[in-house]
């Protein structure tokens, strides 16, 4: 976090937690955030954010979308800061406000990620409603980059000139919001001029790049997720085996199999083995080795001893060797986000000296 803050400055980082801080435990992470530097946190649902609140984190939280208007009450009573992008948000937020005590909102603009927020086109008048709404304070205009992460892509530019189209018309009519901020990870790292007052920072939180094409901005960053195991079961099986569900995986050889308890309910996605998947026992590689099941998957150590007992990382550092969750992502055909939110929630997360590590 301190190398992320330090990246971006004089620009703030407001850590985003949602789904349960992408996988690592959000308590842990924001405790572990705010204790670094990071000046707030996002998450995407009213839900999430009380969560925090129960568990004792009193820092500024922004709810990412537009709550719906059942959970207005708890958007007060706890403090929190929501985001708005419709007139019915706003004039629904606005009747529940209470009196003496001013609701700070931030207007999302849709400048081309095209998921949620408003028309350009609309910012100002809802910036109008806001202000003119007894009990709503704006405190900030902001917008989602979706190409951040491709540097020479020139599309995150016409958005920033959207957005900064968007900040003169409101600066016309004497509407000029504290905080200012569009940049994910990607952006706070590759694009200075997205850094505005605040950087939302996602996966960078966590230590893991935000893309292959921003991985020279993310150098500094170290991944703070490990993933465990302890071998279960040994066995030593022929030449010419098959092994588990539909048999399609044939040993060449004889082998010594390990089983690992950990499956695709826990995260490691089914198909892994089938592109290449490996794990580190004893501070080398070994092949994953037929389809994982939803509770264990086997690993092939071909004729080194192995023991029950012994320690497996499926995603982090062993020896000197590591498997990162970029590496699963791209065996699979998709992002790191991915892999470290599918960890399953009966995997238990341990988190220590600051690093979060999971696993069992």
């Amino acid at each position: 976090m301190a190398q992320l803050c330090h990246a971006v400055a004089p620009a703030a980082v407001w850590s985003v937690v949602k789904a349960d801080g992408y996988g690592h435990g959000a308590v842990a992470v924001s405790r572990a955030a705010l204790g670094a530097g990071a000046a707030g946190l996002a998450v995407a649902l009213v839900e999430e954010a009380v969560a925090l609140r129960r568990a004792g984190i009193d820092a500024p939280l922004l709810v990412l979308s537009e709550a719906p208007a059942h959970q207005h009450d708890d958007v007060l009573r706890w403090e929190l800061r929501p985001v708005v992008y419709s007139p019915a948000g706003i004039e629904a937020l606005a009747r529940r406000a209470r009196p003496g005590r001013s609701v700070p909102v931030h207007l999302k603009i849709d400048t081309g990620m095209h998921r949620v927020g408003a028309r350009p086109v609309d910012a100002v008048a809802l910036a109008e409603q806001v202000v003119d709404a007894p009990g709503l304070e704006l405190q900030g205009v902001m917008t989602h980059l979706a190409v951040a992460d491709e540097p020479d892509d020139p599309y995150t530019d016409q958005q920033l000139d959207a957005f900064e189209a968007v900040l003169d018309a409101l600066r016309a009519t004497a509407i000029d919001p504290p905080l200012v901020h569009a940049a994910n990870s990607a952006g706070g790292l590759a694009h200075p001029r997205a850094r505005y007052s605040l950087v939302r920072a996602g996966i960078a939180t966590y230590g893991i790049a935000p893309g292959p094409s921003v991985r020279s901005h993310a150098a500094a960053l170290q991944p703070a997720l490990t993933l465990r195991a302890r071998v279960s079961f040994v066995k030593r099986v022929a030449a010419g085996a098959r092994i588990s569900y539909g048999l399609r995986h044939q040993f060449e050889r004889d082998a010594t199999v390990a089983t690992v308890p950990l499956g695709y309910a826990d995260g490691v996605p089914r198909r892994l083995s089938s592109v290449g998947g490996e794990v580190l026992i004893g501070g080398r590689r070994r092949p994953i080795t037929g389809v994982v099941t939803m509770d264990q998957l086997m690993v092939d150590c071909g004729d080194d001893a192995v023991a029950v007992g012994d320690e497996v990382v499926l995603l982090g550092v062993q020896g000197d060797d590591r498997v990162t969750a970029d590496e699963w992502a791209e065996r699979l055909g998709t992002i790191a986000y991915e892999i470290t939110c599918g960890i399953g929630a009966r995997v238990p997360r341990v988190h220590v000296g600051g690093s979060d590590q999971a696993g069992r």
